[in-house]
């Protein structure tokens, strides 16, 4: 495509290449038009009478006009001058306005789609009253839930996916992190498991078979930690990626399932399950939204952030 060009509409053809134009000339344009006066123009937009001056030479050999004539009553605008100052000033208006105005972002109205990575907990935890959320606030927003994977930072930077959510200790150069949640583990079991009465000791909890929440089928985890510090292990009988699947395994055998604790209440609404302390102190962690300072400042994403704040502090 040839470049962009603004051709003279009088005397011979000049063509002026747009990329070669300091807009700043226009708006010393305007001050001198307005003025009447390289004196009071260079006043008026803060410039030495001599950078105004030099302004105007440039000016004239842009536009291939005088732009300013002396005469018995002072400095007058040629034609041309005259004919470029209305479209130049309503130019000019039109991007301060654009530059000025705050972008808005209007969730009732607004139509496009927001796409989160994500981990199994959050699916779970803060989804539904996300999806809740939309279709009552903001009826025409779609939202896309993915996994997370090799090129989860790659596909923030270029827009491709908007946030991250979960367990995210570690983040790249150009990220920003804020924590929806601190959570801790409690234990799950079958309401009438033969081997649970009541409390749950470390004994009884390391003899028994156990559930692993495991995407990766990777294997060990924050319990195995532990109890390897004490000189204990477990037996992990089912390695599994969904908490869901978990859950009903377990309502059906012997099998203890540690996971979070808002996972468990979970769990105690959905299955026969009863939820218990951990016999021995596990810790917790943290539950963090990630985005890409791409984003940082669009209102769309702003209001998609405090929503999942609002959310999680609501847990």
């Amino acid at each position: 495509m040839a470049p962009f060009q603004l051709i003279s509409s009088m005397g011979p053809m000049h063509p002026v290449h747009l990329a070669s134009i300091d807009l700043n000339l226009l708006v010393v344009l305007d001050a001198l038009l307005a003025e009447g006066s390289v004196t009071r123009a260079a006043a008026r937009v803060g410039l030495s009478q001599s950078a105004m001056s030099h302004a105007l030479g440039r000016l004239r050999v842009l536009i291939d006009d005088p732009v300013l004539v002396r005469t018995p009553r002072g400095m007058i605008p040629t034609p041309r001058a005259q004919e470029l100052i209305g479209p130049i000033r309503e130019a000019l208006a039109k991007i301060e306005a654009t530059v000025a105005r705050s972008p808005r972002f209007e969730p009732a109205t607004a139509r496009r789609s927001f796409t989160v990575a994500t981990v199994d907990y959050v699916e779970l935890i803060l989804l539904p009253r996300l999806v809740q959320k939309l279709v009552s606030e903001a009826p025409f927003i779609d939202l896309v839930a993915r996994p997370y994977d090799s090129e989860m930072w790659s596909a923030m930077e270029t827009g491709k996916v908007d946030l991250a959510i979960g367990l995210l200790p570690a983040l790249p150069a150009g990220f920003y992190r804020q924590r929806l949640i601190e959570e801790r583990y409690m234990c799950v079991v079958r309401r009438s498991h033969p081997a649970v009465r009541g409390k749950l000791t470390l004994k009884t909890y390391t003899s028994l078979p156990h559930a692993l929440i495991s995407p990766r089928g990777e294997g060990g985890g924050r319990v195995d930690e532990v109890l390897a510090e004490r000189g204990l292990s477990r037996r992990v009988a089912l390695q599994i990626p969904h908490f869901l699947v978990a859950a009903h395994i377990v309502a059906q055998t012997d099998l203890v399932l540690t996971v979070p604790a808002r996972i468990a209440r979970v769990f105690a609404e959905m299955e026969e399950l009863h939820v218990m302390k951990p016999p021995v102190e596990l810790g917790g962690f943290s539950v963090d939204q990630v985005w890409h300072e791409r984003h940082a400042k669009d209102p769309a994403h702003t209001w998609l952030r405090g929503v999942f704040a609002e959310i999680a502090r609501d847990s």
